[in-house]
């Protein structure tokens, strides 16, 4: 790509994280203003709350349910499936219609078709993940074989969307004995050609990231269910 599309690509994906990351957040932190949302161990819940701000009063208990919801477990499990879909519509890749595989594209770097298991970090999976993967990387190659398809086996993939391969858990090591797996920068660098394209995207999401100020929206979420948990304050 030249450096106008990139530009455009990277406009584009601005906007796509404005209008899928951030405008889910919002909705998932006005959920959190009611105690049954969460699923409360008690015989913690006053521990943590001390443990993050010194005292155990209903706005510490609240902080230290909301705090691990809001800025971790909510963004998060969206990551995954919203980059999938930004990377089919905006980067030429397209969802494949072939079970266990997420996505293909054509390798910038050797131009062969790459069929790709997409997964958000270097975490990601478990144990039993790895038998499952490799399943559907054999059941592709039985396919290329009856099909009589150009399918080598550096063209079966695993790409992660960030970090780097020194980061890998065993997990992936384990699939890495069998399969290429393309990490962070490495990932983006074949899927579109640009070395710097993952930097910049990572750029592209902190000017995204100055205008989601949700501090308000949380404060007001934290003391809503600080009221909710005095109503409710026999579960603790």
């Amino acid at each position: 790509m030249d450096a106008e599309e990139k530009l455009a690509i990277i406009e584009s994906f601005k906007r796509f994280f404005k209008e899928t990351v951030v405008a889910n957040h919002v909705p998932n932190t006005e959920k959190c203003s009611k105690l049954s949302a969460f699923q409360v161990n008690p015989f913690l819940a006053k521990y943590l709350a001390n443990y993050l701000t010194g005292n155990g009063d209903s706005i510490s208990i609240a902080k230290a349910l909301i705090y691990p919801r809001i800025l971790g477990t909510s963004p998060t499990t969206s990551f995954g499936s919203n980059f999938q879909k930004f990377i089919s519509v905006g980067l030429g890749a397209y969802g494949s219609g072939i079970s266990g595989i997420d996505i293909e594209f054509i390798d910038q770097i050797d131009g062969r078709r790459k069929y790709c298991q997409l997964k958000a970090g270097p975490q990601t999976i478990n144990a039993d993940d790895v038998p499952t993967i490799s399943n559907h990387f054999n059941e592709l190659k039985n396919r290329a074989r009856t099909n009589n398809l150009s399918i080598e086996l550096s063209d079966m993939i695993v790409g992660i969307l960030y970090s780097s391969s020194g980061s890998l858990s065993h997990n992936y090591r384990a699939l890495e004995r069998e399969y290429p797996i393309f990490v962070g920068r490495d990932f983006w660098h074949h899927l579109t050609g640009d070395i710097r394209f993952y930097d910049d995207l990572i750029s592209a999401i902190g000017e995204a990231a100055v205008e989601a100020d949700g501090s308000k929206l949380l404060q007001q979420t934290i003391e809503a269910l600080a009221k909710d948990i005095e109503q409710n304050g026999h579960l603790f």
